[in-house]
């Protein structure tokens, strides 16, 4: 697909939405016919475009979608999307008429919000699907599960209510052999077998997240929730040697300007690198911080330009940054050419044989691949190959 870059600006995020496509299929085969695929949408398909991304994994097989807040939902079902969709909370009660009039389930674990779900379903003439989520260890959100059967008893009773769904997240499933994961994956077992035998509707139990998904098919239950996997990204290294993926995103743009100051001058806001030598050239691209290159990167990243990494240098700006190249060295880690005005920069992704993941960016960071793809914001065009 030819790529068609924005006109207003030199900078841009690409999306693949192949490798979306192939990502979605790959873990739609890890599961057992009949177990249904969630598949998580939630800020903005993680960077990616959650409307596209969605049609896509429709396509590749999704059963469902996840969000977390309320207009994501609603973006999803104004774009088409028909297929349940599960926001991953409760929202405000002034939210409510929007929740019912889009058929978006809430997470529930608060009785008053139940029952104010509950009475404005009825006199909306609508019927509020949720999901019940349960707190095995995660300490974020659900009831307790000694309290599930109790909490289920008090809501029940109102004809507005139909539970869709029991759910609950796991804090460490991409540690092998973790005791605190076996811990909650036993209490969700004991509370879903306990609501059974309680005579109450679970609804579609789910736990498996995107390491559970890889890691523990003995979990997978009536549905899987993947996330972070979709987008070509490894939750955790120990899911690496068991899924094969192709990272979705590429963040590109171009040199706006080159210059060759004097030895001894220096870039950036607090002139934190200075110039070596007389062959070097300091080129500027139009991405900065507010674009969601984290200020922590300074002098301490790579970019790929004419398919050789070049070292970024100086402060990283709000909207710009610089990096440095020497025409003259003979290092594979220099381009092989003087850059130009218009060459294309590579931020993130592959250009020839270099490559700049997300995870490299995240170690550089001290963080996870999740928050860099995520923190790249919507002042850059998602252009779709």
């Amino acid at each position: 697909m030819p790529v068609t870059y924005p006109k207003n600006r030199w900078a841009w995020v690409e999306v693949s939405l192949a490798a979306i496509r192939k990502n979605t299929r790959a873990f739609k085969a890890l599961l057992e016919p009949g177990v249904k695929m969630m598949c998580a949408v939630k800020a903005d398909a993680y960077g990616h475009g959650a409307v596209e991304c969605a049609k896509v994994m429709r396509q590749a097989g999704a059963d469902q979608f996840a969000v977390a807040t309320v207009d994501e939902g609603i973006e999803l079902r104004r774009s088409g999307i028909a297929e349940p969709i599960l926001m991953l909370n409760e929202s405000p009660l002034e939210s409510l008429d929007d929740l019912l009039e889009y058929d978006i389930m809430p997470a529930v674990y608060d009785s008053d919000f139940a029952l104010a779900y509950g009475e404005r379903a009825v006199a909306l003439g609508k019927v509020g699907r949720y999901h019940l989520a349960v707190d095995t260890g995660m300490s974020r959100i659900g009831v307790m599960p000694q309290d599930a059967v109790e909490f289920r008893h008090m809501i029940d009773f109102h004809r507005g209510l139909e539970c869709a769904g029991t759910f609950t997240h796991f804090a460490t499933a991409d540690v092998i052999g973790d005791w605190d994961f076996k811990q909650q994956a036993q209490r969700f077992a004991d509370t879903v077998g306990a609501l059974r035998q309680a005579g109450l509707e679970v609804g579609l139990a789910h736990c498996d997240n995107t390491p559970g998904t890889v890691l523990h098919p003995e979990y997978h239950y009536d549905m899987c929730r993947v996330g972070v996997g979709l987008y070509g990204l490894q939750p955790a290294e120990t899911t690496a040697p068991r899924i094969s993926l192709t990272p979705a995103m590429s963040v590109r743009g171009r040199v706006t300007r080159v210059a060759n100051p004097a030895v001894g001058e220096g870039v950036g806001y607090g002139l934190t690198y200075r110039v070596s030598k007389p062959s070097i050239q300091i080129a500027t691209v139009p991405i900065g911080y507010a674009d969601g290159l984290a200020r922590s990167l300074s002098n301490n990243m790579d970019v790929i330009v004419n398919g050789a990494r070049a070292r970024q240098v100086g402060r990283i700006c709000m909207d710009q940054f610089m990096f440095a190249v020497d025409v003259n060295s003979v290092r594979a880690y220099h381009p092989a050419q003087p850059v130009q005005r218009g060459d294309i920069v590579t931020i993130m992704g592959r250009d020839g044989d270099e490559e700049i993941t997300a995870d490299e960016l995240a170690a550089r960071r001290d963080t996870i691949n999740y928050e860099v793809v995520c923190n790249f914001s919507e002042r850059l065009d998602r252009i779709y190959v």
